[in-house]
């Protein structure tokens, strides 16, 4: 990786509205973190390996739009997240 580019690849920032996040909306710790949390499911998948199958789920985060969802290991998310997850383990 080099840290030089060129001017002619760069582009116009365009406005959106999305981007904007408002301080009363963020609280902000003494040592300057905030701790994100997620807030809903959006949707449920298997990840298919060579000998097993594993449960994913889209998590949609707090301060973040749905467009920025991540895919995370349902087991993992049903630990540390119960509360998203108000049906019982199949």
């Amino acid at each position: 990786i080099h840290d030089v580019f060129r001017v002619s690849m760069l582009r116009r920032y365009r406005s959106d509205p999305s981007h904007i996040l408002w301080e009363s909306e963020i609280e902000i710790s003494e040592g300057l973190t905030y701790v994100e949390e997620p807030t809903e499911i959006l949707d449920r998948s298997i990840k298919r390996l060579r000998n097993k199958e594993i449960p994913m789920v889209k998590v949609k985060w707090s301060h973040h739009s749905p467009r920025e969802a991540t895919w995370e290991v349902e087991e993992n998310m049903r630990e540390k997240y119960p509360y998203l997850f108000p049906e019982p383990v199949r």
